[in-house]
């Protein structure tokens, strides 16, 4: 005889209990099992813990249909500020902010029948809604940014990354190093 691991109840096959993975060592009840599940998140196949600050027991294909924009926004400014591109506008790439860029990427898809919008480049800010929007403006003023529309910038993937990192740098208050300009060792100086 087999009893639920949870409640303890007698395991009927067929009445309370339909028999899954014959290797498990755990059995539950129906009831049990649903509750069980059903006190998780997944979104998209993917686990949310409960320490994340928008878990929401349930199952959903994207966070948009666990919350609302503004119920995300209230509860977690922490995300990510992400680049997205499509190869059918050579050169435009959408810099946004989202809780979980892959999730916003999904969102792309549905609106796209060829399903061709590429996640480029993403990087984790404690506040998404202020970096993203001073990258913004610091990228309007970047001379190989040549055009704006909206979110949707003219311009190349290494030119966002580089405002990206002088915004980090500025963020944490340390100087940025430019990569391309030549650096010179000052212990090799004498005085």
């Amino acid at each position: 005889m087999m009893n639920c691991t949870i409640c303890n109840v007698d395991l009927v096959l067929g009445e309370n209990f339909q028999e899954g993975n014959k290797r498990q060592k755990r059995y539950y009840c129906n009831t049990c099992s649903h509750d069980k599940n059903t006190e998780r998140m997944w979104v998209n196949g993917k686990y949310i813990p409960k320490t994340h600050p928008l878990y929401k027991p349930g199952r959903f294909k994207t966070l948009d249909d666990a919350w609302s924009h503004t119920e995300i926004d209230s509860r977690s400014t922490e995300g990510e500020v992400y680049i997205i591109r499509n190869s059918a506008w050579t050169n435009w790439l959408k810099v946004g902010k989202a809780v979980s860029s892959e999730d916003r990427l999904n969102g792309y898809q549905t609106s796209s029948p060829f399903r061709d919008y590429v996640l480029e480049y993403y990087e984790t800010f404690d506040n998404r809604h202020q970096a993203e929007a001073e990258i913004h403006r610091m990228l309007e003023k970047h001379d190989k940014c040549f055009e704006r529309k909206g979110e949707w910038f003219r311009t190349y993937i290494p030119t966002i990354k580089e405002v990206m990192n002088e915004y980090r740098a500025k963020e944490n208050g340390v100087g940025y190093r430019n990569q391309s300009c030549p650096q010179h060792d000052l212990a090799l100086c004498n005085s």
